[in-house]
């Protein structure tokens, strides 16, 4: 009888779900000619993301932009709209700002500036004297999605969507750091920046 225990107890221990949920990161990173200390403000002012993107339409903030404060964020893309809730987990300036979804798709992540003094070319159109790497990672699960809170067109599916979506997120998110540096730079006209993709589903 004992033994028998034993082993029932080994198969619970041992035996895995057939099925894990699914989760794809992205991982990218840049480089912008300015030290942490001035990147920073530019990575956690939320409200001036519109800017940099034309998907994301407005950002209505919740609290005082510290931890705990929720964001708003209205995008639009093709016939969908759809406002994700942002909210701030953790702050630790000028090197990191980690973020969590509160609605309809379990999705989290990270901005984080780390100082790269070498990154910065000698021969650089900028008075700058130093350079900092920034990544932004996000972690998501796109199957986890609720379909009632998408405005999803008749005919249309959640997985037809994910799958247009998703091949043009890099695109996006170089759109996105081009005209962010510009802005933590100061420059009229962005320059070329190039992007370093770490992971991508």
């Amino acid at each position: 009888m004992h033994s028998l225990c034993g082993l029932k107890t080994i198969a619970i221990l041992t035996f895995e779900p057939l099925v894990r949920p699914v989760v794809d990161r992205i991982l990218l990173s840049t480089v912008a000619y300015r030290s942490p200390e001035e990147v920073f403000p530019y990575v956690r002012s939320f409200t001036d993301y519109p800017r940099y993107t034309e998907h994301l339409k407005e950002v209505t903030v919740h609290g005082d932009g510290g931890v705990g404060s929720v964001y708003d964020l209205r995008l639009a893309w093709w016939k969908l709209s759809y406002t994700a809730r942002s909210k701030v987990t953790a702050i630790s300036a000028p090197n990191s700002l980690e973020w969590r979804l509160i609605n309809d798709i379990d999705a989290r992540g990270e901005w984080r500036v780390e100082a790269e003094p070498e990154a910065l070319p000698a021969d650089a159109d900028t008075d700058a004297e130093t350079a900092s790497r920034i990544y932004f990672e996000a972690v998501y699960d796109p199957y986890s999605a609720n379909e009632n809170a998408i405005s999803l067109p008749r005919f249309v599916s959640l997985d037809w969507v994910i799958e247009k979506v998703e091949p043009r997120l890099l695109g996006e998110a170089e759109a996105v750091v081009e005209r962010l540096v510009a802005d933590i730079e100061q420059r009229s006209t962005p320059r070329d920046v190039e992007l370093t993709v770490h992971e991508v589903p």
